[in-house]
């Protein structure tokens, strides 16, 4: 039987979620909730959580005078409530200090040893604090880290080291192979080039931390926290227990920044063991707010929570999956949000529900015989959209259905039906806008979860006047 596992990136806990945050999450809540549809809700598995075994959670816990596991459960509750509230229908929301996390990472750690991958030895290289990462000095830009804009920081310390230079030709097979295993096809070129010129053995330990999952051979060492936080993947399925193999491989979506971890290390961190690479990775572009970059220090990292109570979850769910194509960069702007709540959804959605109910009760009773209008090439434009993560243009796709339905109401002008007595007539044209309505609604599900239950909630008969669905 087929079966969809879908996972998010885990998210750092020295702040609190943005705008930005919610877009990665969304994509794979849109993608959960389509597959439930088509394959039914114990067939697909959605993760989502939180990167706790930091240095950045130990420092942003220091500002807080608190010690570490107290910080990490106080912001993860918050990521775990602000997801729930926005509707993000995940199964397992996995924290990394979670025992179950520590007992995964350690029994591949040992696999990953037990293949002669792992040796210990000297590093010494420029550290990027902002990312938790070594970087190479061609990466750099006047010796900073230019998406930190920070100096870089010349690290030297005993490591363990992940011999990745063995897997190159691997990778490379694999790329060949695979050749939409990232997407967008950009993201993929960029990978696949990178491995091209040459990849280099990684430090996997830390000796100066005393915050995360020691290594099990030698526990006078720390996992460096990405080769951690890369193994949760496997964690929510079930691993090290076999029964991880039912839900993998997973779908991955991440932010284009994390992309070398994700494409590189992660598959040839699989390899060593002997499990298969994810299923695909789908890269999303960055955030800005009207231009700028999402920053804490210019004060607009936007948080979903308090958007959502002004707008509803689902107008925001709507933006942000209709004003930006998968994998692009995108500004997020609350003009334009506004402009799009009234627009598309006020007078388009919510008055096409509106007139469609009022003439139900006015004209039929309430009553209506259902059908499907939706033609197999509707159908089929709409799910390959989503499949091939086109989610602007799958909407596209229903607001044409929608803009079909309310012309189709101005040219036949039921009103007049009514006047003349045309009864058989009427009631066709009614029962096939009805239809419409309640098909759109259905396609709408994925993407407006809590918007298309009230459209379906309305049309129970008998049918009255539906409160509008997005108030002016």
């Amino acid at each position: 039987m087929e079966r969809f596992s879908v996972t998010t990136p885990i998210y750092y806990v020295n702040d609190v979620p943005h705008i930005g945050h919610l877009y990665s999450t969304l994509i794979a809540d849109v993608l959960a909730r389509y597959w439930r549809q088509k394959l039914g809700n114990d067939q697909v598995w959605f993760s989502t959580g939180t990167d706790e075994n930091s240095q950045k959670t130990v420092e942003a816990a220091q500002k807080k005078g608190l010690d570490p596991q107290r910080y990490t459960d106080q912001l993860a509750g918050i990521w775990q409530q602000t997801f729930e509230r926005l509707g993000i229908s995940f199964n397992d929301f996995i924290r990394t200090t979670e025992f179950r996390h520590k007992e995964a990472v350690q029994a591949l750690l040992v696999d990953m040893d037990d293949s002669g991958d792992i040796y210990q030895g000297h590093y010494e290289g420029w550290y990027c604090v902002g990312h938790e990462a070594f970087m190479k000095e061609s990466e750099l830009v006047d010796g900073k880290c230019p998406e930190h804009n920070r100096n870089a920081e010349w690290l030297k310390e005993e490591n363990y080291f992940f011999k990745l230079s063995k897997y190159e030709k691997d990778l490379l097979h694999w790329f060949e192979k695979n050749p939409d295993w990232v997407v967008p096809p950009s993201r993929y070129n960029e990978v696949k080039q990178f491995v091209k010129q040459g990849l280099e053995d990684i430090s996997i330990t830390r000796q100066s931390q005393r915050w995360g999952i020691p290594l099990p051979k030698d526990t006078s060492h720390v996992i460096y926290v990405w080769i951690d936080a890369l193994i949760n993947y496997l964690t929510t399925v079930g691993y090290p227990d076999q029964r991880y193999r039912q839900w993998w491989p997973s779908v991955h979506v991440i932010g284009k920044d994390i992309t070398k971890f994700h494409c590189i290390i992660w598959p040839a961190m699989l390899m060593s063991v002997g499990i298969e690479p994810p299923k695909q990775v789908l890269v999303n572009g960055f955030f800005t707010v009207n231009g700028q970059k999402i920053s804490k220090s210019l004060g607009n990292a936007i948080e979903p929570l308090a958007l959502s109570k002004k707008y509803g979850s689902d107008a925001v769910r709507y933006f942000l999956l209709r004003e930006i194509p998968f994998g692009s960069d995108g500004d997020f702007s609350e003009d334009k949000l506004k402009q799009r709540y009234v627009s598309d959804l006020a007078n388009g959605l919510g008055n096409l529900v509106s007139r469609v109910t009022n003439m139900l009760e006015q004209f039929a009773h309430g009553q209506f015989v259902r059908s499907t209008t939706n033609s197999p090439q509707q159908l089929s434009r709409h799910q390959s959209a989503i499949e091939q993560y086109r989610f602007d243009e799958a909407l596209g796709i229903m607001w044409e259905h929608l803009d079909a339905a309310n012309q189709l109401i101005d040219v036949k002008a039921p009103w007049n039906m009514a006047k003349e007595g045309k009864r058989d007539e009427l009631n066709s044209l009614l029962n096939d806008l009805a239809n419409r309505v309640l098909n759109i609604a259905g396609l709408l599900e994925p993407f407006m979860p809590v918007t298309a239950k009230r459209i379906q909630k309305a049309f129970v008969e008998p049918v009255k006047k539906a409160e509008p669905l997005f108030p002016r």
